[in-house]
């Protein structure tokens, strides 16, 4: 099997629930396979990029780290006109043990996909600074503060290729191989979710913490729901082009995480959240590598 284990891998947006793609990779490189190119959108493109800078491990334990108060300590708040965060605490607190680099001088040959508000139109990062791709690529619409480039507007990739299939480097022989983190909901998921919504009522989740955080700062005209029903609007669509996506370019290995399996903001359950991404990646692989032998015979 020794032309299957080279992988272009994809990795999706979907927030916290990026944290899946790091146990992925951990899947991919304990079952030997060689990741011969990283392709992501928002949290898919901040991840993928600490990996191929060869610093995933220092994030890795940063992220399983964070507790909920601190995530909010992360929430530097602005009263800017078309966002709410400004996202310059995390970047620079991952800057301060992965400094940045040049795209094109990475080990890995990475990519990382933004939109730019001012031409509507995709923007593929192939060269440059990293953390300049990776902070334009996780700018959520109206919550984190766009990146100004020369004419260019940058947000959030996943508003237009959230699973970046197309774009990925590809070398002869290799896997193409998907990571998303965004598939249909799961009814089952959901009515183990609803448990814990009565839980996160009482006070105690992430988004509940950082919508009555935002509402002492912004207007009344912003209501408490705010970024839940930002969150779900922008799932929705993500949702619908990762469809598209796989449809125009079926990825040879599909890992397809249910979006309601964790929640956008989720930031302070690092550990499950890889932890699940290990799990299906390996499983996935199996049943691939499985089907491959039973071919063969």
């Amino acid at each position: 099997m020794s032309h299957t284990r080279k992988v272009a891998l994809v990795l999706s947006s979907g927030g916290a629930r990026g944290y899946a793609h790091i146990g992925a990779i951990r899947a991919l490189l304990q079952m030997d396979y060689d990741i011969t190119s990283v392709t992501g959108t928002s949290m898919g493109a901040l991840v993928g990029g600490l990996y191929c800078a060869g610093k995933l491990d220092e994030a890795e334990q940063w992220f399983k780290s964070l507790t909920r108060r601190e995530v909010i300590s992360l929430t530097d708040i602005s009263l800017g006109k078309n966002y709410l965060v400004k996202g310059e605490k995390v970047m620079h607190t991952l800057e301060e043990f992965a400094p940045d680099r040049q795209i094109e001088a990475l080990p890995i040959p990475f990519r990382a996909v933004a939109a730019d508000l001012v031409s509507q139109r995709e923007v593929v990062f192939s060269k440059g600074s990293l953390y300049r791709a990776m902070r334009a690529s996780i700018s959520m619409p109206s919550v984190f503060k766009p990146i100004k480039i020369a004419h260019h507007v940058l947000v959030d990739g996943g508003m237009v290729n959230p699973l970046p299939l197309n774009r990925a480097p590809r070398t002869e022989g290799d896997l193409l191989v998907s990571v998303n983190v965004s598939a249909p909901a799961s009814m089952e998921i959901e009515e183990e979710r609803e448990i814990k919504r009565q839980r996160e009522r009482q006070g105690r989740s992430i988004l509940l913490s950082l919508q009555r955080f935002i509402s002492s700062f912004v207007p009344d005209k912003v209501t408490s729901n705010y970024l839940t029903l930002m969150s779900s609007a922008i799932s929705l669509q993500i949702q619908r082009n990762t469809v598209m996506a796989q449809k125009l370019t079926p990825p040879d290995v599909a890992i397809n995480i249910p979006m309601n399996r964790f929640g956008v903001f989720d930031f302070d359950r690092a550990e499950e959240i890889i932890q699940t991404g290990y799990e299906l990646t390996f499983k996935a692989l199996k049943e691939k590598e499985e089907k491959y032998r039973t071919s063969c015979m």
